[in-house]
């Protein structure tokens, strides 16, 4: 499949945190989590090499709708009420247009 739509976050987590907030957003790839279904093309959950409690997270989806359909489901919305909890302040999104690339973990 191909990714039309994606995007990249960056969480910080309240000081402590991250390891949680690592472990949460991992969750998002269990069997029936939103980054494990076949709309999810690239599901990427990084660390700041510098801070542990920043976490950067990608995702690649074949469109916007499906992203959006995806997210408002249940087991998205299950992650995202616990993602709050554990933040210091509010997430930065950029949203982007896939060209060409490669994910291979």
């Amino acid at each position: 499949m191909t990714a039309t739509y994606g995007f990249n976050a960056t969480l910080t987590a309240r000081p402590g945190m991250g390891d949680r907030l690592v472990d949460l957003l991992l969750t998002g790839l269990d069997e029936g989590g939103p980054g494990a279904g076949e709309f999810c093309v690239v599901y990427l959950v990084s660390r700041s090499a510098s801070d542990p409690d920043v976490v950067h997270v990608s995702e690649g989806w074949t469109t916007e709708e499906d992203h959006r359909r995806i997210f408002a489901g249940a087991a998205a919305q299950a992650i995202v009420a616990r993602i709050d909890g554990l933040l210091a302040k509010v997430p930065e999104y950029t949203d982007y247009v896939p060209v060409r690339g490669r994910a291979a973990f």
